[in-house]
């Protein structure tokens, strides 16, 4: 699917996936640290569990909007078995394409009344 999408093809993200690519773009990540980061940076209202980080996982890798890392940190400073994952040039245009698109619908709601105008 990757090679024939274009990132709005992806649009709307679920939120799961919204949220690994945004923490993603940071730089690499194993599973426990993007869980961990997701929950931070959305001050603890998001939460993901395993079974729904691994599946997002998965079907990111599945898309091309993600990689498995080949290089590993220093074997004595992580444990081996944790995978790192980072994402693609698809992933990266496809969050930013999500990003645009949440950014007009505020600006969209706030033209409607619905929400405060952003500072």
């Amino acid at each position: 699917m990757a090679d024939e999408s274009g990132p709005r093809d992806f649009l709307p993200l679920p939120s799961s996936s919204f949220h690994v690519l945004l923490v993603l773009a940071e730089g690499e990540k194993h599973g426990y640290a993007i869980m961990r980061e997701v929950e931070r940076i959305s001050d603890g209202v998001v939460r993901m569990g395993p079974g729904t980080l691994y599946g997002t996982i998965k079907r990111l890798l599945e898309n091309g909007l993600i990689d498995e890392a080949e290089e590993r940190p220093d074997p004595e400073l992580d444990d081996e078995r944790r995978r790192y994952y980072r994402i693609t040039g698809l992933g990266q245009q496809v969050v930013t394409a999500e990003v645009h698109r949440l950014s007009m619908m505020i600006d969209r709601s706030v033209i409607k009344r619905l929400a405060p105008r952003l500072a």
